[in-house]
């Protein structure tokens, strides 16, 4: 009997195209997908930072909130890409920068995913360690290893890990807000605002940046779905599954922080348990923090790999990616980012932060000059077998998006504030750290100026249309399945 090779468990894919037939699914995977993989610590930790670096509860709250329907809107947009193209988020990148050039953003994605693995490993860690009462160090090796395992097996497990972490976070979050308002006065700590430009904005800029780590690899998660799935479901499916799980995690981060700051900094993990009570009700309350992070650890995992995959096959012949290297590429990410964790667990609010806002430098740029090439220029339409070869139609380097991209980083450093850097131009704003807006408009206008100079001819050629078969590499035969 011949089996759907989309029922498969086992993700046979990678960086290769999505043919019709194997597409399945529903745009309303991706609503629990965001969901559950934002609604979780690291989130919470997030919202907590803006109260932690002086704001008050009201405001962050409302920061927090402006700055995720912003980068969510940016973030959803990527993840629509990807029933029509069929392809990870990293690889349609090679139509702006060239085959080769893509190499450039992805160096940022897979620090970012490795980063992102290390903190979320770092709090998932504390969960695992207390649950096991191994403590954290074990706890952190524990956890990476289930999270190479699931990010090799690939698509439809992180899915369905979706949809239960969604349900668990959901449950244990309700609890935990009516147990928060029980030992404080949520109407007293919301009482207390007092409105500051700056501290606004650097809140704003946190959930920003939290969503817009998402972008480079949001189409991932979106791929195997039908190629007429509606663009606009896909959109508000991923927006309104990644806004609602990260603003409720961040608005009791927030909360939290604001009634007990001294307490929450110490220990995050054993804050949020500690609401919960002792006994069983604690031990579920680490198995649904360590449930949380496993969601999104497992998707930046699996973004990695997908860049690491993509970066490397710039310089080769196009070919599918073996099982045997998939494997290896998963439990190199994971080794690197269980180590960083180890080494950094120490000062984790303060690296968490950095990092945060270190992302949104890169990344702002990338989203602009993409989205600006998909829906402006391009309109929806690339040459798909073009996307791997260097002597084609999109060649090996491009440099409207190479020049954009450097300049697009340049232009935000007067605008920047962090632990690293502070540009020349924050104190005339009062502190405010307005980089990111800077970088998306001025590197989003510049592109489109700069793509007008090419003369390639990519944009009036006839590209991808609904229905062609598009397969830029060989791909192996489908077994007949029992």
């Amino acid at each position: 009997m011949v089996t759907n090779p989309g029922t498969n468990l086992f993700e046979r894919r990678s960086i290769d195209v999505i043919p019709d037939a194997e597409r399945h699914g529903k745009p309303f995977s991706l609503f629990t997908l965001w969901f559950g993989a934002n609604l979780q610590i690291s989130a919470v930790v997030t919202g907590a930072l803006a109260v932690v670096f002086g704001a008050d509860a009201f405001w962050s709250i409302i920061a927090l909130l402006a700055g995720n329907l912003l980068g969510g809107a940016v973030m959803a947009l990527h993840a629509a890409q990807g029933p029509r193209l069929g392809l990870p988020q990293m690889i349609s990148t090679r139509a702006q920068f060239g085959v080769r050039g893509a190499i450039v953003p992805l160096v940022a994605v897979i620090v970012s995913c490795i980063g992102f693995f290390a903190s979320g490993s770092v709090l998932a860690g504390q969960a695992v360690g207390h649950l096991t009462h191994l403590g954290d160090s074990a706890g952190i090796i524990v956890f990476a290893l289930f999270t190479g395992v699931m990010a090799a097996v690939g698509y439809r497990l992180i899915h369905l890990l979706g949809r239960v972490a969604s349900l668990v976070g959901a449950l244990a979050f309700l609890y935990l807000g009516v147990r928060l308002a029980d030992r404080i006065s949520i109407g007293a700590v919301l009482s207390h605002h007092h409105f500051q430009l700056p501290l606004f904005l650097l809140a704003m800029s946190l959930s920003a940046s939290w969503q817009l780590g998402f972008g480079p690899y949001v189409a991932d998660s979106s791929r195997y779905l039908p190629r007429d799935t509606s663009a606009r479901s896909v959109f508000w499916a991923t927006l309104g599954g990644t806004v609602l799980g990260s603003q409720w995690s961040m608005a009791f981060g927030a909360l939290a922080a604001a009634a007990s700051a001294a307490s929450f900094t110490n220990d995050e993990v054993g804050y949020v348990v500690g609401l919960g009570g002792t006994g069983l009700a604690a031990a579920l309350l680490y198995f649904t923090v360590a449930m949380g992070k496993l969601t999104v650890n497992v998707l930046n995992t699996y973004g990695g790999f997908m860049s690491l995959a993509t970066g490397i096959s710039a310089f080769r012949e196009p070919r599918p990616v073996r099982p045997v290297t998939r494997i290896a590429f998963t439990l190199g990410i994971m080794a690197v980012g269980t180590a960083v964790a180890l080494l950094g667990r120490g000062h984790f609010l303060e690296s968490f932060s950095t990092f945060l806002l270190f992302l949104l430098t890169f990344f702002t740029p990338w989203s602009a000059i993409n989205l600006v090439d998909y829906y402006l220029l391009a309109k929806e339409r690339y040459d798909l077998p073009a996307l791997t070869d260097p002597r084609g139609r999109y060649g090996a380097w491009r440099w409207p998006a190479l020049v954009t991209y450097a300049l697009g980083i340049l232009l935000q450093l007067p605008f920047m504030s962090s632990a690293l850097y502070t540009g020349p131009l924050v104190a005339r704003l009062g502190g405010a750290d307005i980089s990111w807006i800077v970088g998306l408009l001025l590197s989003a206008v510049l592109y489109a100026a700069l793509a007008r100079f090419e003369s390639r001819g990519v944009r009036r050629a006839s590209l991808l249309e609904a229905g062609d078969d598009p397969l830029p590499v060989p791909h192996q035969p489908v077994r007949a399945t029992r």
